[in-house]
């Protein structure tokens, strides 16, 4: 399930993001301040580079590169 970003609150919106990027495997050796990466995340949401995804049964919500989103998901929309 996509979740549009605007419906989430400002603080809800961050702490996903910042969960997302600090998560184990998301930087690659990066030394890229989280400030810095948070607001790479938050501009691909905005352009519509990337969306959230929820999955239901696991209760986990990630970001995905939109190119990366099978395309039933995205015809859902």
């Amino acid at each position: 399930m996509l979740i549009p970003h605007a419906l989430l609150e400002a603080d809800t919106l961050t702490r996903l993001i910042e969960d997302f990027v600090t998560r184990d495997g998301t930087d690659n050796g990066d030394e890229t301040p989280l400030h810095t990466r948070v607001e790479r995340a938050r501009h691909a949401l905005v352009k519509g580079q990337a969306v959230i995804v929820f999955e239901p049964e696991s209760q986990q919500c990630q970001l995905m590169l939109k190119r990366d989103v099978p395309k039933e998901w995205l015809d859902s929309e």
